[in-house]
């Protein structure tokens, strides 16, 4: 069984989908819709010749021919895709953030009620092989009961975008929203447990400030601390610098429990390495009681590496996502709860930054 993908925007992401769809068998994009031409055109090739482009994602869902959609489009332009595309049957993954508000997340949710085609939240960091490994290690119990999470991300500007629609808040939902929504849904996973509270301490100090659209200077953070408590009593804490292109690594993810401090190493896309080459992850286990110390790297197909910029991630999300369509039954591993937390969270640091406040949350 093939299953035919119609892609609703084909920017950046939409391209990084594309070509792991690619990759994947039993897989094909038949459909791209995206207003910018040159992008459709793009798209096209990038998805091999054979796909057909719509300047208008509505037109695309007239002709009919899709088995699946993905939502690549502009975060602010979620939420009214999402009201409309829910009406067909078609099982859907859409690109993070949800939305840009809780509440267009909570108006989601309200319209996905008795559906029965899945919706998936592209929380594609949970499939970075590092990651996989460390929450494996956690299942098997090798650090006890997770007690602290601490998520370190160094790495390079928001990158340009068709219209660099991403440069301002209002469009975005904010960084802390737009960029790390991935990092409140790992440590959520993580942990076990919904968010309570929210601080943050973040500002707008280097990047982009030499940029003007219409008069306006972009808003968006580029660096911040976060700290979150969560119900059960565990801590989260993100370090946050999008102004250090070079890090060895983009991602230090450390979990520790009473048994053991575990790490995940995730190396940044090639392209911005400084010797232009892919770098392996690794896993680093510390054991308390022993004080020994395993490390260990994280192979990852190089052809699999080379299709996107999120360390294979995406291609192993769509892997799972492609089974499940496949199945025709169970539950989205990433469901509409999991993309509204993440966003509570992100706008609540948001607003914090904002306010020297701290947050209390609920879903």
């Amino acid at each position: 069984m093939t299953i035919r993908y119609g892609l609703i925007g084909s920017g950046m992401m939409g391209q990084e989908h594309i070509r792991n769809l690619g990759l994947l068998e039993g897989c094909e994009v038949t459909a791209i819709a995206d207003p910018d031409e040159g992008m459709r055109q793009r798209s096209v090739e990038t998805a091999g010749g054979r796909a057909q482009a719509f300047a208008d994602w509505r037109d695309m869902l007239s002709a009919g021919g899709q088995d699946a959609l993905v939502i690549t489009a502009p975060n602010d332009t979620h939420h009214a895709i999402l009201m409309e595309v829910l009406d067909t049957n078609l099982p859907i993954l859409c690109e993070k953030p949800l939305c840009t508000t809780s509440a267009h997340c909570r108006e989601v949710m309200a319209k996905s009620e008795g559906r029965a085609a899945p919706i998936w939240v592209a929380m594609e960091y949970r499939y970075m092989p590092p990651v996989q490994r460390l929450l494996a290690e956690l299942a098997a119990g090798t650090a006890g009961t997770p007690r602290m999470m601490a998520i370190r991300e160094h790495r390079f500007p928001f990158l340009d975008k068709v219209g660099d629609w991403n440069r301002f808040n209002e469009r975005t939902g904010g960084t802390l929203v737009e960029k790390c929504c991935h990092f409140w849904d790992l440590m959520r996973l993580t942990l076990q447990s919904d968010p309570v509270r929210v601080y943050a301490s973040a500002g707008v100090d280097v990047n982009h400030l030499d940029e003007s659209y219409d008069g306006r200077i972009p808003d968006i953070l580029d660096n911040a601390f976060v700290t979150v408590d969560f119900e059960n009593g565990a801590r989260g804490m993100l370090d946050l610098c999008m102004f250090a292109e070079g890090s060895y690594w983009q991602e230090v993810i450390s979990v520790t429990g009473e048994r053991a401090r575990m790490e995940a190493k995730v190396p940044g896309p090639a392209r911005f390495s400084v010797d232009g080459r892919e770098r392996a992850a690794e896993i680093e286990i510390s054991h308390r009681a022993s004080k020994r110390v395993i490390r260990e790297e994280v192979e990852v197909d190089e052809t699999v590496l080379a299709a996107g910029d999120h360390h294979g991630s995406t291609f192993f999300q769509h892997q799972r996502f492609r089974d499940l369509v496949r199945s025709g039954q169970g539950v989205p591993e990433v469901s509409l709860a999991d993309g509204l937390w993440s966003v509570i969270v992100g706008e609540a640091a948001e607003e914090s930054a904002r306010t020297g406040q701290a947050i209390t949350v609920k879903g």
